[in-house]
Parts: structure tokens; sequence; C-alpha cells
């Protein structure tokens, strides 16, 4: 019988096989992976096969021999990932906002093709996609490799900012104006992605949300600025002074809280933050934020049990903006 054209190929279709086919819940016997190799056009006897597992743990691969009278046989027990590190994955995959519905689904197929057919069987049955709020700026991929390229390059970068019409369009804002910042590093934040940059204009670090970035461009032979800025900028305080990360002119504030909020005060603002106690039912901490309408509503949003007592500017534009919140209602 002559020669496959595959035959030479003969090993690495094996390690083929073996990837997608087997688990430890799944072996596969010296006659199915006969039958396997058979499927690509390559001629095997188990002698062969008995050698080539061999090679292939020689080589390094972690093939484990199963001995049983019934439902034994070789499997792939060494990979990359484990199923509980894939299924991680893919719920990371699920919950980035700035991921759209396509691209999700293309990660996650790239995903399972890490685990064998049995276990990309319990990935997709916890693949819930289609119901999560996704971006629309299908170039993402695309705008963080030229964020991270210019980065790498040391060079600056020109794109435009986008926003929402009522007709529920993205379309360039300020009359299409163009955007030219120094770009220093991305992050995550409220399940969005975020580009902390140098503004010139202004000579201060500015972010962007990156799924609302559109035309950008990498200038090359532009080197960027502000790096002393950037080197004094802690990019998680930054985070956790700002809600929403909607700026605002930054204050030292004194909140009280019931203690059943001690967990959420610590989510909010870490570990760090220097815990007073009031009396047998409150506390205090005094943060830097930046006052702004997010940060008034995130305080709203926790009802009577939490409160802003100082300074006494900050209260005050806090009461005017609960004012003007009832008095929408009393009209």
């Amino acid at each position: 019988m002559p020669r496959s054209a595959n035959q030479k190929l003969k090993l690495l279709y094996l390690v083929k096989i073996l990837t997608e086919q087997s688990d430890e819940e799944h072996c596969l016997s010296s006659q199915a992976l006969i039958d396997a190799l058979g499927a690509y056009g390559i001629k095997a006897e188990r002698k062969s096969i008995y050698d080539d597992i061999a090679q292939l743990i020689d080589f390094g691969y972690d093939i484990v021999l199963v001995k049983a009278k019934t439902g034994g046989g070789y499997y792939l027990a060494g990979r990359e990932f484990e199923l509980a590190e894939l299924k991680l994955l893919v719920e990371t995959v699920q919950a980035s906002r700035f991921l759209t519905q396509k691209k999700s689904r293309d990660l996650i197929g790239k995903i399972e093709k890490l685990a064998s057919k049995s276990e990309a069987g319990q990935l997709q049955r916890q693949v819930y996609v289609a119901n999560r709020i996704k971006t629309a700026n299908e170039s993402i991929y695309y705008i963080v490799d030229d964020i991270h390229r210019a980065i790498q390059n040391n060079e600056q970068i020109s794109f435009q900012y986008l926003e929402w019409t009522l007709e529920k369009e993205l379309v360039p804002r300020k009359d299409g104006k163009v955007y030219q910042v120094s770009p220093w590093a991305l992050t995550c934040k409220d399940e969005n992605y975020y580009l902390i940059a140098h503004d010139s204009e202004n000579d201060t670090i500015k972010h962007f949300r990156v799924d609302k970035m559109g035309h950008i461009e990498v200038l090359t032979g532009t080197a960027r600025e502000g790096a002393e800025l950037f080197e004094r900028f802690d990019i998680a305080a930054y985070a956790n002074k700002t809600f929403g990360m909607f700026g605002g002119r930054e204050e030292v504030v004194t909140l009280t809280f019931e203690n059943r909020f001690i967990g959420v005060v610590m989510d909010r603002f870490g570990s760090e933050v220097s815990v007073r106690k009031r009396d047998e039912d409150h506390f205090s901490v005094r943060v830097r934020v930046a006052v702004s309408g997010q940060f008034f509503g995130w305080l709203t949003g926790l009802g009577a049990g939490a409160g802003l007592t100082a300074p006494a500017g900050v209260v005050e534009e806090y009461t005017d903006f609960l004012h003007q919140v009832i008095s929408t209602y009393e009209a």
C-alpha cells in the first residue's frame, strides 16, 4: 500500500487527536488512535502507536496510559490550561463590555480549542453572550493594538472621540475634533476599557473610553510627552477616586456610614483606607474623590445609611444635587 502524503505528519496528527478527543474521562485505545489516524489518510499499526506515544512522552507531552479491561487507553493529561482556568477565561470574555458580541464569540471559540471536545462542551454550556450589554465598536481589537504599538514605540496618537445619537449611531463629538495625546497605559474600570494619556493642550493626564475612540492613527515620529506627570500618576488611586470614570475637581471629603457598609467602603476605596469609629453603629473615612454627579449618585444609592459630612462646600453641592432630583418629581 503506497504511503499517504500525510504519513510524515503522523506525530503531529496524533497530538491533534489526543488534544481534541481525549481527557481524563475519555481515553483513546490504540485501535481508536489507529482509526482516527486513518480518517486523515495515515496508516498505523499497534506497535507503531506504542513507539509514537513513547517519542511524544520523551519530547515532553504528558500522555497517560490507563490500563483497564474496558475504557482504558491514552489521554493527554498535561495541558496549557486546566478546565477551571478556561471557564474563568470564558467568564472574563463574557463580562467584558468593551468586546462586541462577535468578538466575544470568536474569542470563546478559540478558548474552546484549548480543551478536548468533551470539555469544550462544558464551556459551551455556560456561554450566554447574547444577553450581555456589549460595545458596538467592532474595531476595538485594532484600536487596542494601535495603542499598545504607540506605547511600545514611544509615539503619540490621534483619534476622534465618539458619542451616541438619538438614532443609536456612534458619531464624532465636538464637530469631529481630532484629539492628539500621548498614550501611557490601558486600564479596566466598571467593565470598560480606558486609555490613560497625557493631553499636551492642557498639560494634564486624562482618560478616554477605548470603545468610544474612532479613526485612530499612530503619529510616527512624534515622541510622547508627559513622562514626568505619568511617573507621579497612580492609576489605582485615580480609578478609586473617580466614579464611573467621570472626572471632576479633587476634594478630600469625610463620609460617615453605618457599620454594615464597611464592605462597600473597602471595595470602593481599598483596604488601606483609614477607618475611624464614630459610635457603636457608625464609622467615618476621609478620602480623596473627584466631585461629580456620578459621585453624588453613588452616595445616594447607598441610602440613609451613608452620608457626606465635610467639607461644608461639598455638602452644600450635594444638598443642591438632591433638591434638583426631588424637584424633577415635584414638577
